[in-house]
């Protein structure tokens, strides 16, 4: 074939040569150390192994075991077949004794094509169960040709592994295979992507997220150059391609573009000469055609869109991040044209608004403020921060709007406010009990360790409090409101800055008196609301000390349990007591002895063997006599320049440089 012609192949025939020259998964990883023959683990192995078959559909699709020194799991792909699922585990169960033989650990995630199947079995001498396993991995090279704009497909493609993840990685307690999320997308070379990903379902959810991302990592770094790709990990597996594989995407809505008809030879047909005229007169009207049916295409799909979604796709060309703009008209019908009604809230730089789309869907509406500079900042920050930002943990930004002078954040809705509504209420704090309160401060860590440490970017909140964490149905705390916060380079530390922003009461005091703030400034905020769930008093109900000071004071004296919410006085004073240590740790004045929220959630953990370290002295922060809060300052709608919050207003003090 000449190369004239080669590069003339239409797309779809590209798909068809890669779907022939697709490589699926028969590949099996062993471990590196063996046992000798006739032994009691090799007995085991051939025993347990065999069984895992008849086992894993009747437990959901997965199974896991032991016997004598041998773990084992088996696990198959959502929504499977329960014939095609017992086949797929038998064989690749006896492929693992043979190909692996003599190994005490090996695994295989197996994705045929033409089997329509997609499952793993492992086997390990070592526990497996609730263990993240990221070696070794199996990476498969598939066949393919490099994009042309590699630069547009990565951000393309990045969006769309981004999305993938977030959905895989969040639990779906309704199925024994709650780690399970495909996708397709449309990116401009090709019609029609697909990914699957998957996690075995004894991980957390942040160790799914984390070995996922450490899947998509390697794809591309070792394989950029390939169409298609397949990395696993004991523990994960990761598959995109150009066609469907693995009867994952049967379900799946997509819009494939219409393929080009391959070009005729210009110099022959038949065996006939080919004039110039001829080629004119044939191909006009094959490209005024495509033009106009491309162009009602894409009339309509705009047209639909507004209709029935008030959404508008947008890109951002600085990072390649794709957000939702919706149209204000949607936000107006959504919220009853903000109807006094359906008003959440009011804060610092404007009111919070129910709505429902026309899906059904309920949204929290963000209303900024108009005329606030502070707000507009606010805006910027918090789309440009939270289209990165995905974690159970965070409230998620489903889109924004700006148009008609206005600038509006559009969240998921989180149904049961926040928490200061309740730990602040003297019936609703009834209503958090010892191991829901455990679950929120654990779930809140969690979010800061995501923001501080594991996601992609390094994230200062700045404004952490009881107001600004929401619980959803099922009282699983999420982090909201990040117009303060600051990002940070992986190699930076902390930061300076004339501008002070925050909330009065849960600001570190280094950032109170420097504007020196840090990781460890959030370590200092979640100290406090930390010890305002245990207490169930706000931190300015202490006046003349706050409640960090007043707790090491009780602490000191040998009294902790004086601090405990009376409604709690059923509950393990030990637990509760353990807490207040935790707490105490974080709100250290030396911020260097303050822990990372890595060694917080540790700590968390219901472990009795756990040695924690004892905490020095809390920090006593007090105003400047030319900052002092007054009730002119509770406003902040009619003073944006007053100094601090003393409650639930975030504020700003300007400091000279």
């Amino acid at each position: 074939m000449e190369k004239s012609v080669l590069f003339h192949i239409p797309c779809f025939l590209l798909f068809l040569l890669l779907t022939i020259n697709g490589v699926h998964g028969n590949y099996f990883i062993c471990g590196n150390e063996t046992f000798s023959p006739n032994t009691t683990y090799g007995e085991n192995l051939n025993t347990l192994l065999p069984s895992l078959a008849s086992n894993v559909t009747a437990q959901g699709g997965f199974y896991n075991a032991s016997l004598g020194g041998v773990y084992a799991l088996a696990l198959c792909r959502k929504h499977y077949d329960v014939q095609a699922c017992r086949s797929c585990v038998k064989r690749v169960s006896r492929n693992l004794l043979t190909q692996c033989q003599g190994q005490t650990e090996a695994y295989h995630w197996n994705s045929e094509t033409e089997a329509n199947v997609s499952c793993l079995v492992r086997y390990s001498n070592l526990p497996t169960f609730g263990k993240l396993r990221l070696d070794p991995i199996m990476n498969i090279p598939h066949s393919g040709l490099p994009s042309s704009n590699l630069t547009r497909f990565t951000e393309e493609f990045t969006v769309m592994a981004n999305r993938t993840i977030d959905v895989a990685s969040t639990a779906d307690e309704s199925s024994a295979l709650e780690y399970y999320g495909v996708s397709s997308a449309e990116f401009t070379e090709f019609p029609e992507v697909y990914m699957l990903m998957q996690c075995t379902p004894d991980l957390s959810s942040d160790d799914c997220k984390h070995c996922l991302r450490e899947n998509v990592r390697y794809n591309q770094e070792h394989n950029s150059d390939r169409v298609g790709g397949t990395i696993a990990r004991p523990s994960c597996f990761f598959r995109w391609d150009l066609y469907h594989f693995v009867g994952a995407f049967d379900n799946l809505e997509r819009v494939s573009a219409p393929p080009r008809p391959p070009p005729e030879d210009k110099q022959t047909k038949k065996g006939r000469i080919l004039q110039p005229w001829s080629v004119v007169v044939a191909v006009v009207p094959t490209v005024i055609n495509m033009f106009v049916f491309v162009a009602f295409v894409i009339a309509y799909r705009q047209m639909r869109r507004r209709i029935y979604a008030g959404l508008v796709y947008n890109n951002s060309d600085s990072d390649g991040q794709s957000m939702l703009r919706f149209d204000l008209g949607m936000i107006l019908i959504a919220t009853d044209e903000f109807s006094p009604e359906n008003k959440l809230g009011q804060g610092g730089f404007g009111s919070v608004y129910k709505g429902i789309l026309p899906s059904g869907q309920e949204i929290a509406v963000k209303r900024l403020a108009g005329g606030s500079g502070q707000g507009d900042l606010e805006f910027k920050n918090e789309v440009l921060l939270l289209t990165r930002l995905q974690h159970r943990n965070l409230v998620k930004l489903l889109g924004f709007c700006n148009e008609g002078g206005e600038e509006i954040l559009v969240y998921e809705h989180v149904p049961n406010s926040s928490l200061d509504h309740f730990i602040f209420d003297e019936d609703k704090r009834l209503l958090l009990t010892w191991d829901v309160r455990c679950r929120i401060i654990e779930g809140v860590a969690r979010g800061l360790l995501y923001l501080h440490e594991d996601s992609q970017l390094r994230i200062i909140h700045r404004d952490l409090k009881a107001s600004n964490i929401l619980l959803d149905a099922d009282m699983n705390p999420k982090v909201a409101d990040f117009g303060m916060a600051r990002l940070f380079n992986m190699d930076e530390t902390r930061g300076e800055t004339s501008r002070v922003v925050g909330t009065y009461g849960y600001m570190a005091p280094e950032y109170v008196k420097h504007g020196q703030f840090s990781a460890k400034s959030d370590v200092y905020s979640f100290g406090v609301m930390l010890l305002e769930m245990i207490s169930g008093e706000k931190n300015k109900n202490f006046e003349d000390e706050g409640l960090p000071a007043f707790a090491w004071k009780r602490w000191v004296e040998g009294k902790p349990e004086s601090i405990i919410d009376p409604s709690l006085s059923e509950r393990p004073i030990d637990e509760i007591i353990k807490l207040i240590q935790i707490g105490l740790l974080c709100v250290q004045e030396n911020a260097a002895k303050r822990p990372t929220m890595n060694s917080v959630i540790v700590w968390l953990a219901r472990d009795g063997t756990l040695t924690i370290p004892k905490p020095t002295e809390a920090a006593f922060v007090t105003l400047p006599l030319s900052v002092k809060p007054t009730n002119r300052s509770l406003d902040k709608s009619k003073d944006k320049d007053s100094a601090f919050s003393v409650d639930d207003v975030s504020i700003t003090v300007l400091y000279p440089r």
